[in-house]
């Protein structure tokens, strides 16, 4: 009796001894995997944000994510049935740039911000103007609208967004010192918040050359700018043309046209977007659905959190500047635009992607 008490006493000790050991390989195991998800977090050049600041935001997250690992497919059918929408309401095609053919000389415009204010269209500004919008009758194989957000950090998303036909960028963002890697640094076109020359330029009121050099990185694409969104967008996105004319810059200034951006404040209030004004985003979406045969979007997601590691995340991919407050309603054009990737109208990329897949 004594002896069986004894084997099986040194029996629990042995299995003890088991279980304390395959304990210890679980958590070095666990270890390792969190230190390679924390190798591909984004490098943050400033300290990240805790995670009070995504209160109540988990089960938004979640609910994303269940809907985007949904296996994606394109829906042929839905795609030229929401772009034909967007074509019938918006015409971006041939109204979405100010061009001297659908705004002649003598005309007026209704700033789409200011509805109260119009502008009559003289030489000054037609001269300004391109004969014809560079859209007409041209449709591009795939696009790639670049987002700002900080999920793009550290996301190896550099070469896929490169090898679309064309890729659209918002609000002058950074694409080299390191960054290409992550975002690319392809351009066809690149648009700019008026309030960017203000803040970091003087308005262009004294030294330009800052602005020419920033110009370096986006080559010859398109520059867009909302000139006649607001009355005080005008002379500056007027003295952004000159300064690009004078320096002999190869880039392309054009101005957005406030009749298009109004249509789309319509369309998309119809979808559910009730915002004082659209994002550049969803804007430059819009625009893409109907220049584009197939639309990937990077760089959008509205949380603080990241969707799989769960750390912190920057506002944007370079800067922990926030937005101004009541002026886009970003998680429900994010929402909007998830709705867009489950029907296979467009194709949403979140997180890291795989470096050598190509379009």
């Amino acid at each position: 009796m004594g002896a069986m008490r004894g084997q099986l006493f040194s029996l629990m000790i042995g299995l003890l001894f088991l279980v304390s050991l395959l304990t210890t390989f679980m958590w070095h195991k666990l270890d390792n995997k969190n230190l390679k998800i924390r190798r591909h977090l984004p490098k943050m050049k400033i300290a990240p944000r805790s995670t009070d600041s995504c209160k109540n935001c988990g089960e938004s997250i979640k609910k994303a994510l269940d809907i985007y690992y949904q296996t994606w497919r394109k829906q042929e059918d839905n795609f030229k049935n929401f772009s034909q929408q967007l074509s019938s309401r918006c015409h971006g095609l041939d109204k979405a740039i100010i061009s001297q053919m659908n705004t002649p000389l003598g005309s007026k415009l209704v700033y789409d911000g200011e509805k109260k204010r119009t502008a009559q269209i003289n030489a000054e500004f037609f001269s300004t103007f391109p004969k014809v919008s560079p859209f007409s009758n041209k449709t591009m194989a795939s696009c790639a609208v670049v987002g700002n957000g900080g999920i793009l950090a550290n996301s190896q998303c550099g070469k896929m967004i490169d090898s679309a036909e064309f890729v659209i960028r918002c609000n002058l963002p950074p694409v080299s010192d390191g960054y290409e890697k992550h975002v690319g640094s392809k351009t066809n076109l690149v648009t700019v918040n008026p309030s960017i020359l203000l803040d970091k330029y003087g308005s262009l009121m004294k030294r330009r050359r800052p602005f020419v050099e920033k110009l370096r990185n986006y080559g010859d694409s398109m520059m867009l700018l909302p000139a006649f969104s607001y009355g005080m967008n005008t002379p500056v996105s007027l003295r952004a043309f000159y300064t690009v004319e004078d320096f002999k810059s190869p880039i392309r200034p054009l101005f957005l046209n406030p009749r298009y951006l109004e249509s789309l404040a319509v369309f998309w209030k119809s979808q559910g977007v009730k915002a004082l004004r659209l994002s550049s985003g969803i804007m430059m979406t819009s625009l893409a659905l109907e220049i584009c045969d197939n639309v990937h979007l990077y760089g959008f997601w509205p949380f603080s959190i990241h969707p799989h590691s769960f750390q912190d995340l920057s506002n944007h991919y370079y800067d922990n500047k926030l937005a101004k407050k009541n002026v886009h309603a970003m998680p429900t054009e994010f929402n909007l635009l998830l709705k867009l990737h489950t029907q296979g109208v467009l194709q949403l990329h979140l997180g890291d992607c795989e470096p050598d897949h190509y379009y």
